[in-house]
């Protein structure tokens, strides 16, 4: 069974559905609301080991009960949360989702301790026994020196940096990374700012698909059509999607075809994860 380590955040998500954003001074009715572990590494983590990944989680998260439960129920679904740091300085941060009808979704995120890890929390022989190193949002010097000892081990690395890759100096652990996780805003970002010809990137298109860049071949999956009710973490479904086909063996074709099926999946439900199972993902894609 491969293994995969998943390092960044793991939070406290409230979803909150809404009819619609309310104006300036405005105010609407909350319909629902749901509560559970989130955080992009955490999901990450989740859905991998529900695709039979052996799925490690380096992260961190306060001395209370919200940090408890989100560190329990990644346990219960086969996580190795062993190295998640807690902390008795900072609470587990607080994520609060706004989802509209359409499943576009705001986050409002409160400071906390998803951050309080470092890498010097991953041992060096769980990092060498590692078929793969997963790198979400987190603190950039983390990023980057988990990637440089990524790589002085022949350790594959991925990087998703996410929504804030403007305003964090992510430069030096994406020209580290050998793949990179990017959605049209990420990326017109990245590309004019960095260097990244020898990076596989991995370009998340939402409803029409995604697509990998290597050099100059280009590998395109033009994705499924459906209703989506909730987008959040479908981006990180995608992520687990894509790296246990790859780490089954896949083709590039294959990867993105199972990570786009995750995301679909993912999205057609609420909240930021959804059981995801071999044999729904290969019905879904037809196999």
């Amino acid at each position: 069974m491969p293994r995969v380590i998943c390092a960044g955040h793991l939070n406290w998500d409230v979803t909150l559905r809404v009819d619609a954003l309310p104006s300036p001074d405005g105010e609407v009715t909350v319909d629902s609301r749901r509560r559970g572990g989130g955080g992009s590494a955490a999901n990450v983590a989740n859905g991998l080991s529900d695709l039979d990944v052996d799925a490690s989680l380096l992260g961190s998260v306060g001395e209370d009960e919200h940090g408890y439960v989100a560190r329990d129920e990644l346990a219960e679904n086969g996580v190795d949360v062993s190295n998640v740091v807690v902390t008795g300085e900072l609470e587990t941060t607080t994520k609060y989702i706004v989802v509209e009808p359409s499943g576009e979704v705001m986050v409002l995120g409160c400071p906390g301790a998803n951050e309080a890890f470092t890498a010097a929390d991953l041992p060096d022989s769980e990092l060498a026994a590692a078929d793969h190193l997963h790198l979400t949002s987190q603190d950039p010097e983390t990023a980057r020196r988990l990637a440089e000892r990524a790589r002085e081990l022949d350790v594959p690395v991925s990087f998703d940096p996410g929504r804030r890759i403007d305003d964090r100096g992510y430069g030096p652990a994406l020209t580290t990374v050998d793949y990179l996780f990017l959605n049209d805003r990420e990326a017109a970002l990245a590309l004019d700012a960095f260097d990244l010809a020898e990076q596989t990137l991995v370009l998340k298109h939402g409803p029409e698909g995604a697509e990998i860049r290597r050099g100059d071949e280009r590998t395109a999956h033009p994705g499924y059509p459906i209703d989506a009710v909730d987008t959040t973490g479908a981006g990180d479904a995608f992520a687990a999607g894509f790296i246990a086909a790859l780490a089954d063996g896949g083709s590039d074709q294959r990867a993105l075809a199972v990570g786009n099926a995750c995301g679909a999946l993912a999205s057609k439900v609420p909240g930021a994860r959804t059981t995801l199972t071999w044999e729904e993902i290969r019905a879904f894609i037809g196999e």
